[in-house]
């Protein structure tokens, strides 16, 4: 059985990231866009979310800001008990490869290095080496078991995503981001990669949060968050598509950002 992920205090004491009042602003006058209007969310432990909205709600810019990877106009923001916002650049990098892990759209894997190399190069770059059984553990819950010392060339784009998953998992984070993470896979793969992100977090413990579109993707959560014209207008438990698709707000009014 796999180990039980571990946590930074007992279960339901904190959630593993927040915002309260979270609001971001691009450009100046005429040009001024809204991004996120005082946004104030929670993201529990141990729990798989998906972020909602149409394009312009913000949904992307939210997680960008929760993860550190873009400044705040004003509010709060926490990764576990830290806050960000009095965080140089250097504490920022250090908390991204401590607690955090992302899984783009992309993949963002190194074509020279195999799979395993590509899985624990953050872990090395922070001058950790991976727990070897902790590894093992999210590589047969990830299906890479056998496919470690090929290339991402030599990959399907579905077993690309699964080493960017585990390679996102191997260091331990608090949390895990993941930006339309099936948006370049076909609909067999992407339904493959969601239920990894699934047993990851019923099996390993792991928090998952995920910005999408699909209403198919977002039925794999536990919670849906919606936003629109940068603010959370609704909230779903257990979702079902066909109840993600009933409570999907209009699109945005033009100008603002993703």
């Amino acid at each position: 059985m796999p180990r039980p992920f571990p946590s930074s205090g007992p279960s339901g004491t904190a959630p593993a990231a927040c915002a309260v009042g979270l609001t971001k602003v691009y450009g100046r006058g005429e040009t001024r866009v809204t991004a996120l209007d005082a946004v104030s969310v929670e993201f529990a432990r141990g729990r798989f979310t998906a972020v909602m909205g149409p394009s312009g709600s913000g949904k992307s810019t939210l997680m960008h800001c929760v993860a550190g990877l873009e400044p705040v106009t004003s509010g709060s923001v926490r990764i576990g008990a830290t806050e960000l916002a009095p965080l140089g650049e250097r504490e920022l990098t250090r908390l991204r490869r401590e607690k955090v892990g992302f899984v783009f759209q992309g993949f963002n894997l190194l074509p020279t290095l195999t799979a395993a190399e590509n899985i624990t190069l953050p872990s090395l770059l922070a001058g950790r080496r991976p727990d070897a059984g902790w590894m093992e553990t999210v590589v047969a819950t990830v299906g890479l078991t056998g496919r470690l010392a090929h290339r991402p060339a030599e990959l399907s784009g579905g077993q690309q995503q699964r080493v960017a998953v585990a390679r996102a998992l191997v260091s331990r984070p608090e949390i895990v981001f993941a930006d339309e993470p099936t948006g370049n896979l076909d609909s067999r793969t992407g339904a493959e990669i969601l239920g990894f992100l699934r047993d990851c977090v019923r099996e390993l413990g792991q928090t998952v949060v995920m910005v999408t579109h699909d209403p198919v993707a977002a039925a794999h959560a536990d919670r849906v968050v919606f936003l629109a014209d940068g603010r959370v207008v609704d909230e779903l438990r257990e979702p079902a598509a066909e109840t993600v698709l009933e409570r999907m707000p209009r699109p945005a009014a033009q100008g603002r950002t993703r």
